[in-house]
């Protein structure tokens, strides 16, 4: 069931002494022979924040507490920009389309999502990851087969961080050019320098199989391919070039993402001055699920 979201973020004004932390549900039996069970409930990092605030009322009214009665406190979530971790090339790097693997919703549709726990031996289970729910418009980038794809090629909801790929286009092969540039007939098509092609079932020319390509050109019945296919075999027969991710192909992504969150505790305001006010320790927990 879909739960009720604010699509604003969280005043970043956070002071300093802020703290946050990530945490994985495990639950745990001990036996009378003090040994334990554990059960890992969902890969899922959970993170937490607690933050505090101070300024003049009516900033802080502006802000925090007016974000809070919006929310009718703990009841709605909001967007959450963590300052150490907002991209998926390496926290804070510039994402690119290559930084992490999207996840196969449906056919054609693919999650944003970000792994943590790189640099050792992960478990059989995998490396934990993180959903991405919250994207950042403008930001997000993708790729198929370590081919970046052209942002005309899909289109993301930046309030679930559903990714969809366009319809595909698909042609069959007459024939194919060793060429610095492989030229490719297709007959009549509707393809463009903004897309990408995924090349296979080519009989003599097999060294072009099981690639995705960039267009570099088009006339009416021909696409131009950025690949060299002097040194290749002599084109046979065969082959069909389509746009869509096809089976085997790794579809990768990179983007900036807040996290959702929702307050996880009430807002005690501190009198300060007779217009300053002090905010400390409020909660706020991340929502794993929408």
């Amino acid at each position: 069931m879909t739960q009720p979201f604010l699509e604003e973020r969280l005043p970043v004004s956070i002071k300093m002494g802020a703290t946050y932390a990530d945490e994985y549900a495990v639950e745990i039996t001990k036996t009378s022979s003090g040994s334990e069970s554990r059960r890992l409930i969902h890969p899922y990092p959970t993170r937490y924040y607690n933050i505090g605030y101070v300024g003049k009322t009516t900033d802080l009214w502006a802000a925090i507490v007016g974000l809070y009665h919006r929310a009718y406190g703990m009841y709605a979530g909001f967007r959450v920009r963590a300052m150490d971790d907002f991209s998926t090339n390496d926290n804070t790097s510039a994402p690119t389309a290559l930084d992490q693997t999207a996840m196969l919703v449906s056919s054609g549709v693919y999650q944003l999502q970000k792994q943590y726990g790189a640099g050792g031996t992960p478990l059989s289970i995998g490396l934990p990851s993180r959903t991405i729910f919250k994207p950042v418009s403008g930001t997000v980038l993708m790729g198929v087969s370590g081919v970046a794809i052209p942002a005309a090629g899909f289109t993301v909801d930046t309030t679930t961080g559903k990714v969809t790929f366009a319809a595909n286009k698909t042609r069959n092969i007459s024939n194919i050019t060793k060429a610095a540039r492989a030229v490719v007939t297709v007959g009549s098509h509707t393809f463009t320098t903004d897309d990408t092609v995924y090349v296979s079932g080519v009989s003599g020319m097999t060294q072009i199989n099981s690639a995705r390509y960039s267009i570099y050109s088009t006339d009416a019945t021909t696409i131009t391919l950025n690949v060299n296919s002097t040194a290749f075999s002599n084109y046979a027969t065969g082959g069909v070039v389509n746009t869509f991710p096809q089976t085997g192909e790794a579809v990768t992504c990179g983007c900036e993402f807040d996290i959702p969150f929702r307050f996880n505790s009430r807002i005690d305001i501190s009198h300060e001055a007779v217009d300053v006010r002090d905010i400390e320790n409020v909660e706020i927990v991340e929502l794993i699920t929408l």
